[in-house]
């Protein structure tokens, strides 16, 4: 049976305001920004690519350019969409400016 002071069952506020109708609003996809391993690119330019633009310390950065150089991969961080292909094309353009292959993906977060 319903309620006669609120006879469509909509939520009030403390005050006795009728509030709209909460909607659920879906979080948007994350995207790893991944760097791929390759024959030419040295070490060192990948330490400086993640100090610069993922704003890794130099333990974070060392730590991550060995994942890469040792499992052909690693994640350089985790960012909406946009974002993360902004970081791709900017890194992807640095590495190029520095002479070398560096090749960074975008993919969806698990």
């Amino acid at each position: 049976m319903g309620n006669p002071e609120n006879p469509q069952g909509q939520d009030r506020d403390d005050a006795g305001v009728l509030l709209a109708p909460r909607q659920k609003v879906k979080r948007p996809t994350l995207y790893n920004v991944v760097l791929h391993n390759d024959d030419y690119t040295t070490q060192e330019l990948v330490v400086e690519v993640l100090r610069l633009f993922f704003h890794k310390t130099d333990a974070e950065a060392q730590t991550i350019m060995l994942n890469v150089h040792n499992k052909g991969r690693g994640i350089a961080g985790t960012y909406s969409k946009d974002l993360a292909e902004s970081k791709v094309a900017q890194v992807t353009d640095y590495a190029r400016t520095h002479g070398a292959p560096l090749k960074l993906t975008a993919e969806p977060a698990h």
